[in-house]
Parts: C-alpha cells; structure tokens; sequence
C-alpha cells in the first residue's frame, strides 16, 4: 500500500477521488440544506426556502400554453408521432438543421437583431456546463490559466478546472466601483500569473453577471477585447442570462463588439450560451458554443458526442423558437415579470434597511448585509449565513463561494418561486433583521448598564478614596489598575 493514500485512493483515478467537483463549497452546502427540509407551502411551512437556485419559472404558463396548442412539435404525442421515426433514428454530433437555425435566430432576437449568428458555427453541448469544459479542453492544457474577474458563480471551479487541469485566477473587482471590471485589475492579474511562470490562455467573462446581476459597458468590453488581442490570448464569454435583462443599462454581446472592431482576431473569440435561463430549460440541457475559431468549432463539435442534446428535444425547440410571435411575446413578457419581482424583492429588503447592488438582469440580486456581520470578515459572513440557513430557514449563497474579496455579499435568488412564497421569503428575512435589531439594543443596553455601574464604583471609590489621593489622579483608582 501507498504511504498517504487509502483503499479507494488506490483503486480509483485521482479524478474520482479529488474534490475538485467542488461540492464541498457553502454553495453547494446550501442546496443540501435545502433538500434535507424543503419547504412546501402546505407539507412543511417552516422548511429551507431555495434561494440558492438561479431558475426561471415566471413564465412557465406560457410555455405550457404554446406547448398545448403546438402538440406536433413532439414526437410523444398523436398528432407529432408520424415524425417520431425519422427523429428517433442515430443523428450525427452536428445537429439537426433546423435546430441550429432556429437557436441562430433566437440569439440573434435576443440581441436585438443588432448582429447575425451563423447556423454552422453552432456547437451544441450539454448545458453550458458542457459548453464550457469542451471550450477548456478545445483551447488550453492541464496547468494552464484562465483570468475570470470576481465574483463569479462557483460552477466554473468545475466545470472549468475538474476533468480538464486548468486553473482559474481569479481578477479582483471591488464594491468601491461596483465590481466593475477595470484593466488595472486585468493587468494585475496577468502579472501576477507570468511571475509565477503560469501561461495565461485566456480571459472569461460572463455578461450579463452571475451572481452581480449587472451588464457589461461597452467601455468594458472594448477595453477586454484589446487586453486579450494584445496578449494574444483567448476569450470566452459566458452569455446565457442575455435575455434576463429587465432595465436599463441593457445588454451588448461581445458579438456586436467584435462586428465593430475589424482589428480584432476572430480566432480569439468564443461565445457559451444555452436556453436554461433565458427559456427556464435546464433540465433539458441545451448548450451552445459559437466560436468564431474554424478549428474549435470542429473540435469542439466532435467533442459534443460526449453530450448532445437528444434529437427529440432539438426537434421541440426548433419549432418553439421558429414560431416568431411566440418569440417575440415571451422575450417581452419575461423581461416585464422579471422586473416586477425584482421591485418586489428589493423593495422588500429595502423597507428593512437591506441593500442590493443596482442591477438590471439575472434571476437574482446581490445583497448586501455587511452591516449585519458581528466581524468584518470571511468567519463572520460563514458565521451570518450558518443562521440565516438554520435559523431563518433561506437558502442563499455567500459571497466567499463565489470568491468575492470582500465579506458581508450574498446572493439570492427570486425568479424561482411563486409571489406567495417571495412574501413567505421577505416576511422571514423582516423578522430575523428586527429580532437582530433588537438582540442588539439590549446588548446596548447591558452595555450603558453596566457602564452606568461601573462608574458608580468609581465614583464611590474616588470618594473613599479622596482623603488619602490627590483628585487629580484618576489612576489611582484600584478599579482603573485593575482594567490596565
């Protein structure tokens, strides 16, 4: 036997027995919580709320509604099953036709016809998750680096790092400008990777932001696009909450940018996108690459035998997504219900003297309760989120998971829930900041009391001990040396 190694260690690859997966973070800590005590608003009232899952489900009726009226978009139903054997049968790792038309077309909507997505250059995955690992292995080696600005969601440590070898470094974004990504942090980060002798590869971005909630500028974006044309490296950018934008600022691809700026090389640029939060599809596990490098897209295309999307699901969704008064209906009310929930929740928190960091997208918002930590520190935040997951009963996700450099962010999750759970939701979280208000005005109180105490004694003292000590020498008091 190995010294330092177990039975299993020895049986099974470092891959199986790492814990690179990183499920040992809060983050996923949370869900576990959650599903060990889930809430349901008749079985278990008091149970775990999920706040930790970035879902959309506030459109789900029209989903079903056009689902209903369209039954020969599936091969599972009477009037769809006449086609069921021409898409049952083996498809190649390209895809259906009308698929890839239909999901061009739709990225192409949901950027405001601004720019064109070419149907052959789409790769599909499966899920983003997929997308992105197939992008790891397509552009860098075990050891090598990609820079990805903080706070970014947990799952890259995976879907990056796991079964590829690559690593993330991270680029530190502060609240001082509300994490905005500057080219100072850029550099410094590149910097800090050459001195290590670490080969950068690439840059990864993620527009709108998970877990921020905010778009990029294009200030931003044309300043990324350089950095990466000047150190000639890649970059991937994560847009799969492109269609979750609600207000303004509103959402610029780094499609568009690059249409724009003829300097820039093609070869460089990668976008992952998927329908899991746009569309409220996860579970069916569309991913997408579009790059614009001739030689990914042909890698990555045979990589996705690894995970294609089954030939049933393309053929659903090619004909949901070619139906473009659907389309455009959907993306329009969705953006409407996403912002009514956001004013809902934020105006929820705000009545209790909770923040938010000002956002326009995504299916959450980044809260901050720094000023409810009892330390200002990473101990204090796990500490704060230990209760608020045990006590308060919400799942929500602290910022240390999501490598953010600053205690006290968390980040919460509203789109996957009906109205009456949110009140639910905003109901306990007013509840534990007045009980919290109120552990702390006692605490004040016991305070000034024994303070008030104290300098009774102290006084009592002074008069004891006037006749024998100059007045002017309160540190003769025994009360006072004993403290020192």
């Amino acid at each position: 036997m190995m010294k330092g190694l177990n039975k299993q260690e020895q049986l099974l690859s470092r891959i199986a027995t790492n814990d690179g997966h990183g499920e040992n973070s809060p983050y996923f800590d949370g869900w576990k919580a959650y599903d060990s005590d889930p809430f349901h608003p008749t079985n278990n009232q008091t149970g775990v709320i999920q706040m930790g899952l970035a879902e959309n489900k506030l459109c789900f009726d029209l989903i079903q509604e056009w689902v209903t009226n369209h039954p020969t978009a599936s091969i599972c139903t009477p009037e769809g099953a006449n086609d069921f054997r021409d898409i049952a049968i083996f498809q190649d790792y390209h895809g259906l036709k009308e698929f890839r038309q239909a999901v061009a077309r739709f990225m192409e909507k949901v950027r405001g016809d601004k720019i064109s997505f070419d149907p052959d250059r789409i790769v599909m995955s499966g899920g983003a998750t997929g997308a992105h690992e197939s992008l790891a292995f397509c552009l860098a080696d075990p050891g090598d680096v990609f820079l990805v600005p903080t706070p970014y969601y947990p799952g890259f440590d995976r879907d990056l790092r796991w079964r590829t070898g690559v690593q993330l470094l991270p680029v530190v974004c502060e609240s001082s400008n509300d994490f905005r990504l500057t080219r100072e942090a850029l550099e410094t980060a590149f910097e800090e990777a050459q001195a290590a002798n670490i080969r950068v590869k690439g840059l990864l971005l993620n527009n709108p932001s998970n877990p921020l909630g905010t778009v990029m500028s294009r200030e931003t974006l044309l300043e990324a696009v350089d950095f990466i044309n000047e150190k000639n490296i890649h970059l991937i950018c994560d847009e799969i909450y492109a269609a979750t934008v609600f207000s303004q600022p509103g959402f610029i691809s780094i499609a568009e940018i690059v249409s724009e700026n003829p300097k820039c090389n093609l070869d460089l640029i990668h976008i992952v996108y998927s329908l899991s939060k746009d569309l409220g599809f996860p579970g069916f596990r569309v991913g997408i690459i579009y790059s614009y490098n001739d030689a990914v897209v042909s890698c990555a295309r045979k990589m996705s035998s690894f995970g294609l999307v089954s030939t049933q699901t393309q053929h659903l969704i090619a004909s949901m997504l070619s139906d473009d008064i659907f389309v455009e209906k959907f993306l329009a009310e969705s953006s409407d219900r996403l912002a009514k929930r956001h004013e809902i929740f934020t105006r929820g928190l705000s009545q209790v003297g909770i923040g938010s960091l000002k956002s326009s997208a995504g299916l959450y918002c980044w809260m901050d309760l720094r000023r409810m930590l009892k330390e200002a520190t990473f101990e204090g935040e796990m500490e704060l989120w230990r209760m608020i997951i045990h006590e308060v009963k919400l799942n929500v996700s602290p910022g240390s998971s999501f490598h953010c450099s600053e205690p006290g962010w968390f980040r919460v999750c509203f789109a996957n829930m009906d109205d009456e759970t949110v009140k639910i939701a905003l109901r306990r979280i007013r509840n534990f900041v007045l009980q919290s208000k109120a552990g702390s005005a006692k605490k004040l109180c016991r305070r000034r009391s024994n303070l008030e105490v104290s300098l009774s004694f102290r006084r009592l003292d002074e008069i004891m001990m006037g006749n024998m000590m100059s007045p002017h020498s309160p540190m003769s008091s025994p009360l006072v040396q004993a403290r020192n």
